[in-house]
């Protein structure tokens, strides 16, 4: 489950390997934690409706594209 600061259509490989899937947006000690490689739902691509690069650590409220 994801941080409701994170939009909702943020995705990541962790979260479809269900082993991985309660880390996939956790918050946690590892530097690498939030770089893990994703895409936006609405897009598929590595950027959003934006035309900006998503990320957990990019895809917030402030966002035009954000949703809970």
């Amino acid at each position: 489950m994801k941080p409701d600061h994170i939009c909702r259509h943020l995705r990541t490989k962790k979260m479809y390997i269900t082993a991985l899937a309660h880390e996939a947006f956790a918050e946690g000690t590892d530097e690498n934690a939030h770089s893990a490689p994703c895409w936006c739902n609405q897009t598929m691509s590595e950027t959003g409706p934006d035309d900006r690069v998503v990320g957990a650590r990019v895809c917030e409220r402030s966002r035009s594209c954000f949703e809970e």
